[in-house]
């Protein structure tokens, strides 16, 4: 006889209930329904993949975006919710995080790294209540101290998703296949949430951009899109029908689909596999940090065992089915499943009303918490991509400087620099350059703030950089330039991936002794410096998006 899995028990006299309930599947005229054992199972290996990479992007990125002496420190971000608040209790339950209690560096960083080793016991496949209470409270901290850094749909959508996974497992048990089976009503309650998701994003386009409506988007959007990737340009110069069709594949898998969710069987798993399709669609055509990979995670919940036991190896289907042969039942787990569906339907409310209003706002919470929101994407889609240039010289300012660039990570900036591929991790400055470049220094301070720091190579910023031009000493002067950049076309005679043409100056010369540069980044606490001490209250408003 085969050697017992540890996680399951034989029946008397050591009959295998596994392969008894195999045969029993196999044979049986009346099936049973199928479970949600493998479901379980792959929904919170892909979330703790998720989870990882959202911490791994925390790990590095935290300090010198929101640490003591990042671009915008959340100290100072935690000093005015208090103030707007009225004292640290109140603001605390504005903006719950566990930074409250330390905003150090050393605390930062720590929480980072406790949520990468997490994550990757979860990526493992060891996953329990408390530990997926653990990840979501870490999180959260993140995000609710993170400003605009943190301020994308996704970053609610992982907090509503981790709390729902929270009660997907038995409270202490964290193997992969426990004695407790998953939830039907939690499984529900994904499904619920993916229609929320879908819905809302396709809802946002129709209410939106005409070009949803005529089925031009996506001739714009692959090379505006935030950060595109190498297939982006080939996705550009298809043919006009061909992204009209896509278009359409939009609307089907985010306007119709969702609907599927809630169906029988065969229409559910239907639904599903088109909404499965689409988010790989979209992952082959841009960078859109981990969004995709988190929307997948609902979209599995309208996967049942009878289904994925077709497509994944043998030994995980008969792991699953020697647990659901040896499952008890937990009236506790029941309870907390039955509370968390009644939570959820009262947070539902708000979230359902904004999806049937004309005037519909996307990615909202309406908790602080984030329990239950609404999202959306791309309701409106630019038709040309505007990028900002860093540069500085060493030279004395004027028409004879050399001026030299800062490459970044992965936005579009040297034309012949093949675009990255990053996702699902998330070169955050990246992404704010993106929305940047479509306003002014005035409604995103944090530029200036970058500014004074190349003026000095600051190592946190550069450490966000592709590179640090100036490694003989700092420059005497940087400047922003604004450039539109289109795709050059593919096997173009130079070889370059993108035509760029200068719009004008986004940002004017500025050097470490520019006195308004000084009162500006002091007049916000921004200035590490004795000779121009930082104001004992801190500035009023908030500068989150």
């Amino acid at each position: 006889m085969m050697t017992p899995w540890p996680d399951v028990d034989y029946g008397p006299g050591g009959v295998d209930l596994a392969a008894t309930y195999e045969e029993a599947y196999r044979t049986s005229p009346v099936r049973p329904v199928p479970g949600y054992w493998l479901t379980r199972f792959v929904l919170l290996r892909l979330l703790g993949l998720v989870y990882l990479v959202a911490f791994l992007v925390a790990a590095n990125q935290a300090i010198p975006l929101i640490g003591a002496h990042g671009l915008t420190p959340a100290r100072l971000y935690l000093d005015r919710v208090t103030t707007g608040a009225g004292s640290p209790t109140a603001g605390f339950f504005a903006a719950p995080s566990l930074f409250w209690l330390d905003v150090s560096d050393a605390a930062l960083t720590a929480g980072a790294w406790t949520g990468v080793a997490l994550s990757a016991l979860v990526l493992a496949g060891y996953a329990n209540a408390l530990l997926l209470a653990a990840l979501w409270a870490l999180y959260m901290s993140f995000v609710h101290v993170g400003q605009l850094w943190y301020g994308y749909g996704w970053e609610i959508q992982l907090l509503e998703t981790g709390f729902l996974a929270i009660f997907l497992c038995p409270l202490l048990d964290p193997r992969p296949f426990p004695r407790r089976a998953p939830p039907l009503v939690v499984i529900v309650l994904f499904r619920w949430l993916i229609f929320r998701i879908m819905l809302g994003a396709g809802l946002i386009k129709m209410r939106g951009d005409p070009c949803w409506r005529d089925l031009t988007c996506l001739e714009f959007h692959y090379q505006t899109q935030p950060i595109p990737n190498p297939l982006s340009r080939s996705f550009h110069f298809l043919p006009p029908w061909a992204n009209h069709l896509g278009v359409l594949f939009n609307h089907l898998a985010e306007l119709v689909s969702p609907w599927g969710a809630f169906g029988p069987r065969p229409v559910r798993h239907v639904a599903g596999a088109t909404m499965l399709c689409f988010q790989l669609t979209l992952i082959a055509s841009g960078n859109l940090s981990f969004l995709n990979y988190l929307t997948i995670v609902p979209i599995l919940a309208c996967f049942d065992d009878g289904l994925l036991r077709r497509v994944l190896p043998e030994r995980l289907v008969a792991r699953a089915a020697r647990a659901a042969a040896a499952a008890e039942p937990s009236p506790a787990q029941a309870t907390a499943a039955t509370l968390l569906a009644v939570v959820v339907g009262v947070l539902s409310v708000g979230p359902v009303l904004n999806l049937l209003s004309p005037h519909q706002a996307m990615n909202t919470s309406f908790d602080p918490l984030e329990l239950v929101n609404t999202y959306g994407a791309f309701g409106s889609v630019g038709r040309e991509r505007a990028e900002i240039v860093f540069e500085g010289t060493r030279d004395e300012p004027g028409p004879s400087a050399r001026w030299r660039e800062y490459g970044f990570r992965c936005k579009p900036g040297d034309p012949m620099r093949r675009p990255c591929i990053v996702a699902p991790y998330q070169e955050r400055i990246d992404w704010q350059i993106w929305f940047a470049a479509m306003s002014t220094p005035d409604r995103y301070p944090w530029t200036l703030h970058l500014v004074w720091k190349l003026l000095h190579n600051d190592p946190g910023a550069l450490s966000l950089l592709d590179g640090n031009p100036f490694p003989e000493g700092p420059p005497r002067a940087v400047r922003a330039l604004l450039y539109r950049y289109e795709f050059a076309p593919p096997g173009n005679a130079d070889g370059a991936w993108w035509r760029r043409t200068l719009l004008g100056t986004w940002l004017p010369e500025l050097g470490a002794d520019d006195q308004r540069l000084r009162d500006y980044l002091a007049a916000r606490g921004w200035l590490d410096d004795p000779s121009h001490p930082v104001p004992i209250e801190p500035p009023d408003g908030d500068d989150d998006e």
